[in-house]
This record gives structure tokens, C-alpha cells and sequence, in this order.
């Protein structure tokens, strides 16, 4: 069992973005950390000082995404996902989207394998390869420091289907970022209509960014 204090960074990013956390859906997230803390740190996954941070800097902070949807898509693609974030707390948050986690390295995948597997989630699909070699359109998309901004506003505009949205994670710091009003520049010069987001302190005791896209 997590601290009270710790699993309420997730309901307090859940209810950030409007989400409704089941209760099995907390104990599939506490199930997920404790999966990060086993295996995804010691293989290389998450940094090796992160297992103090994980529900306040990744799983809370991939929830945040949810805010940029009044409702939950039919189905996401997580770039770049790693082990996973936040495509695996979005999958639990919301078990009717199907969260597809797409990542290059062969070795996180082999991760991501057991993670869906420990975690018994039946909505989560799992894809190896680039995503500049991606042709289908997407009804979501999100990118969580997996590729540079510009390159994630551009891959925004190419995936996502008429009418759907992107989220990118940009920083976690009280000011706004550097290059934020010229990621903001570069979506409408493609036609995206792009906003950033300030995620309040509040919820993660550190305030994050968003840049949220729509096509």
C-alpha cells in the first residue's frame, strides 16, 4: 500500500481533468507503480531517483492529459511511450479507449508486454517502430517528452483524423515555456488550433505545461 498522500497526486489529477476514478481503477494504478518501482526502474526505464516522484511527476502529471478531452476518445496513440506513460494511466482512467503504445526500442517493449500483461488491461495495444513512419489517422495523440516539440506538432498535424486532439507534455516549471508561443505559432501556420495549458500547482504541487492541439 501507497501513502494516502502519494495516490492522492492521481485523484487529484483525475479530477483535474474530469476524469472519475474507479476504485478498482486507483488499485490498477497502485498495482502499475509498483510495477515501475520493480521492473521499469531497475531495467533502466525511469531514472533510478524517480521512485520517490512517480505518482506526482509521471503518473499523476499523465493524467493531466485527460483535461484536453470533454470526453474520452475512441482510441489513442501514445508516442514514444516508453514504459509507458502516459498512455497506461490514461488506459486505466479510461477503459473504453483503446490506448495503443507505440515506442522504437525492443527492449521497452518487452517491458511494455509484461506491464499490460501484470496489469491485465484489455484495452491497451502495444506497437514497435518509429513514428515518422506512422500512416493511419489518429482520433488522439500524445507525446510526453519523447520527441522534440516542432517534430511533435508536425507529426500532429499529419496523424490526427478531422476534428481530433493532441497533447504534448512540454515542462514542469511556473513559467511559462521558452519556445511555448512559437509552438503555438507553428500549429497555426499548419491549421492546428493549439492552446497551452497551465496545470495549477494544486494538483502536483509543481505547476506543468500542456500544449494541447486540435485538427
Amino acid at each position: 500500500m501507497f501513502p494516502v498522500e502519494q495516490v492522492d497526486f492521481a485523484r487529484r489529477a483525475a479530477e483535474y481533468s474530469n476524469v472519475s476514478l474507479s476504485k478498482e481503477g486507483v488499485a490498477t494504478l497502485e498495482s502499475y507503480c509498483e510495477w515501475l518501482l520493480a521492473e521499469a526502474i531497475p531495467a533502466g526505464g525511469l531514472g533510478p531517483r524517480e521512485g520517490d516522484k512517480i505518482w506526482s511527476r509521471h503518473i499523476g502529471d499523465s493524467l493531466t492529459f485527460a483535461s484536453a478531452w470533454e470526453e474520452p476518445p475512441n482510441e489513442i496513440l501514445d508516442v514514444g511511450t516508453g514504459v509507458g506513460l502516459p498512455g497506461i494511466p490514461l488506459a486505466i482512467a479510461w477503459p473504453d479507449t483503446v490506448v495503443t503504445l507505440l515506442d522504437r526500442g525492443g527492449r521497452r517493449i518487452r517491458l511494455l508486454h509484461r506491464a499490460v500483461r501484470s496489469l491485465a488491461l484489455t484495452n491497451v495495444a502495444i506497437a514497435q517502430g518509429d513514428a515518422f513512419s506512422v500512416a493511419d489517422e489518429w482520433a488522439g495523440l500524445t507525446f510526453r517528452g519523447s520527441i522534440p516539440p516542432p517534430e511533435a506538432v508536425g507529426l500532429s498535424n499529419r496523424l490526427l483524423e478531422p476534428g481530433a486532439t493532441a497533447v504534448l507534455g512540454l515542462s514542469r516549471r511556473p513559467e511559462e515555456p521558452e519556445r511555448g508561443q512559437d509552438l503555438l505559432s507553428v500549429a497555426a501556420a499548419l491549421g492546428l488550433e493549439a492552446e497551452l495549458r497551465k496545470v495549477p500547482k494544486e494538483v502536483l504541487d509543481d505547476p506543468s505545461w500542456l500544449l494541447i492541439m486540435r485538427s
